[in-house]
C-alpha cells in the first residue's frame, strides 16, 4: 500500500534499530529501490564504516534539478534544456525560460508520479494545482534527506518541494548498468527499451544485450564515466539512463540511478548466467566485481510488458495456468507474471503510466532481436484476458 506520507528520518532510524539489534556483524548494505532506500543506504554505511558512495554524490543524482546543473558542468552536449521551478511562488509560470511544450516534474518523485507534459499556459497553472497538493508527500521526506550535506548556493532556493522543466525528447532508451570500486569504474551490461510499432506505451519492453550502434554504446558508457568521477562517486553501483535520436544523431542523458537496477536482473540470469545482484553485493562488500558473461540459457531475453489500453474496466479473466504452461511448451525459458486478478479494478492498480495499464509481465528470450518481438507478440496473441469496460 502506498504511504500517504513520509518520514526519512524515521525510516532511517528503523533501519538503524534493525541493525543494532542483528546480533551478527554488519558487513554490508545493498540498495535495489529508489528514494527514499537509495539515500538511507550510504548514512547508514556511513555509520557502520563499510564500503559506499558519499551522500553527496547520491543526492547530487537524485536532486533532478542539481543533478542537471552537475551534467551541464561536464557533458553539457548530452543535457536537454531546463529550469527549475518553485511551484510555491506567487508567479511560478515567470521562472519558464523554454517553449511549449516541455515536462513539468518535481525533482524528486516516484515513476512519472506528478509529471506532466505542458503544452499551454493553462495546463500547466492546472499542474501546478496538482504539485502544490501532492509535492509534499515525497519533498518533505527528501528535505530532511538534504539536512545530512551542505547543500550549495545554486540550488539551496529549490528543495524537495521544488519542480524541474525540461525539454522534451525521443529516441530509443538505453542504459549502461555498472560499479565504481575504489576508483575503478566498469559496466556489466547495457539495456536498451526498443518499442514495438503500433505499442500504446512510451516503451514496452527491456532488451539485454542492447542492440543500439556500438558508437552509441560506447558514448553511453563515457558520458556516465565522466559524470560519476566529476560528482566523486565510487565504491556503488549504478544505472545511466539515455535517449538515443536515430533521425537527429542525438544523444541525451535522461538520469542517473545510484543502484543496480532489479527490472534487469531476470534478464541478466537469462543471458549471462547470474544476476546484477551478484555485482551489488561483490561492491558493498568492498570486493572487485567479476561477472560470467554469456553463460545463459539464450543469446538475448527481453522483460516485456502485458498492455492494456488506457480505459478502464473490471477484470473477469486471467490466463489459466494450462494455457501459459502450452505457451512455455512453445517457447521454452518464457516466464509470465500475472499482475491482475479476477474482480479488480483497473484504475485501482498501483504505480501505472498514463499511456495503457499493465496486466503482468513477460520474460521472453531469443537468438535475435528480430526474434525477441515475434516471441513478445505470440505472448500477447495467445494470453487471453477479459476486461469489462467501465464508462466514464
Amino acid at each position: 500500500m502506498e504511504a500517504e506520507k513520509i518520514s526519512f528520518n524515521y525510516l532511517l532510524s528503523l533501519a538503524k534499530e534493525h541493525l543494532d539489534a542483528y546480533p551478527g556483524t554488519v558487513d554490508a548494505i545493498i540498495a535495489q529501490w529508489d528514494f527514499p532506500t537509495s539515500v538511507i543506504v550510504p548514512i547508514l554505511c556511513q555509520q557502520y564504516q563499510i564500503p559506499s558512495p558519499s551522500i553527496t554524490s547520491v543526492l547530487k543524482c537524485e536532486h533532478k534539478y542539481w543533478s542537471r546543473i552537475e551534467q551541464q558542468k561536464v557533458v553539457p552536449e548530452v543535457v536537454p534544456k531546463f529550469c527549475g521551478i518553485d511551484p510555491f511562488a506567487d508567479d511560478p509560470l515567470s521562472q519558464v525560460t523554454l517553449d511549449y511544450p516541455f515536462w513539468l516534474k518535481p525533482v524528486k518523485a516516484f515513476s512519472s508520479h506528478l509529471g506532466f507534459k505542458i503544452e499551454t499556459s493553462a495546463q500547466f497553472e492546472e499542474a501546478i494545482k496538482e504539485i502544490r497538493a501532492g509535492i509534499r508527500q515525497l519533498g518533505d521526506a527528501f528535505n530532511e534527506a538534504l539536512s545530512y550535506i551542505n547543500v550549495p548556493d545554486e540550488i539551496a532556493h529549490l528543495d524537495g518541494n521544488a519542480c524541474i522543466a525540461e525539454e522534451i525528447i525521443s529516441g530509443v532508451q538505453g542504459a549502461p548498468e555498472g560499479s565504481v570500486f575504489n576508483g575503478e569504474f566498469n559496466v556489466h551490461g547495457i539495456i536498451s527499451q526498443p518499442k514495438a510499432k503500433n505499442s500504446m506505451s512510451l516503451f514496452d519492453r527491456l532488451e539485454y544485450p542492447s542492440n543500439l550502434p556500438e558508437h552509441v554504446h560506447h558514448k553511453m558508457v563515457e558520458t556516465a564515466k565522466t559524470f560519476l568521477t566529476h560528482i566523486g562517486y565510487n565504491n556503488g553501483c549504478f544505472n545511466v539512463e539515455f535517449m538515443w535520436d536515430e533521425a537527429r544523431e542525438k544523444l541525451w542523458l535522461i538520469e542517473v540511478n545510484t543502484r543496480i537496477s532489479q527490472s534487469h536482473s531476470e534478464i541478466f540470469v537469462m543471458v549471462d548466467g547470474m544476476s546484477n545482484h551478484e555485482i551489488a553485493l561483490d561492491i558493498a562488500l568492498g570486493q572487485r566485481p567479476s561477472l560470467l558473461n554469456r553463460q545463459g540459457v539464450a543469446p538475448i531475453a527481453a522483460k516485456c510488458f502485458i498492455p492494456f489500453a488506457h480505459q478502464d474496466g473490471v477484470v473477469k479473466r486471467i490466463p489459466s495456468d494450462a494455457e501459459i504452461a502450452a505457451l512455455r511448451e512453445r517457447l521454452p525459458h518464457t516466464e509470465v507474471v500475472i499482475d491482475v486478478a479476477p474482480g479488480q479494478q483497473l484504475s485501482h492498480l498501483m504505480h501505472q503510466d498514463s499511456f495503457c495499464y499493465r496486466l503482468g509481465t513477460l520474460y521472453v528470450t531469443g537468438n535475435t532481436h528480430e526474434e525477441i518481438e515475434q516471441n513478445y507478440q505470440f505472448c500477447l496473441d495467445v494470453l487471453n484476458f477479459d476486461i469489462e469496460p467501465i464508462d466514464t
